[in-house]
C-alpha cells in the first residue's frame, strides 16, 4: 500500500498527502497496517529529496527522470527504509522490494532494483552514505 500510495504522490502531487487515511482505510481493514503504511509513506516522502539523490548516487548511466514511477516509488520507499528503519533487516528491505518491482514492474524492473539497493548498502556499510 505504501508503495501504491508513493506512486499516487508522483503522480498526483502533495494533495494527495490529506486523503492517505481514506485511501488505506479503503485498501486495509487492519489498523496497525494502515498505520504503518501511512507512516512510512509520509516519512518517505518527506525525505523524497535526500532519497532520490541517494539512488541518483547508485544508478549508473541513467537518470532518476528516466525510471518508471514504479520503479522510483519501490526504491524510494526501500531506499528510506535502508536508511531510516534500522529494525528492518536489510535483507528483508531489499528482499520485497524485489518482489515488488518483479509483481508491479517491468520484466527488468526486478534486477535493476536489486542492483541500485545493492550498491546502495554497499555505500551505506562503507560510510559514504
Amino acid at each position: 500500500m505504501a508503495i501504491q500510495a508513493l506512486h499516487q504522490l508522483d503522480i498526483q502531487g502533495n494533495e494527495l498527502l490529506a486523503r492517505l487515511d481514506e485511501f488505506f482505510a479503503e485498501n486495509e481493514t487492519d489498523r496497525s497496517v494502515r498505520k504503518l503504511a501511512r507512516d512510512w509513506t509520509k516519512r518517505t516522502w518527506q525525505d523524497l529529496a535526500q532519497c532520490d539523490r541517494y539512488i541518483s548516487a547508485c544508478i549508473i548511466k541513467w537518470q532518476l527522470s528516466r525510471l518508471s514511477t514504479v520503479d522510483k516509488s519501490i526504491l524510494r520507499l526501500a531506499v528510506y527504509q535502508l536508511k531510516s528503519c534500522p529494525d528492518i533487516p536489510p535483507r528483508v528491505v531489499i528482499n520485497e522490494a524485489i518482489e515488488l518491482a518483479k509483481k508491479f514492474g517491468s520484466d527488468k524492473s526486478g534486477s535493476f532494483v536489486n542492483g541500485v539497493l545493492d550498491s546502495f548498502l554497499k555505500k551505506i556499510r562503507a560510510g559514504n552514505i
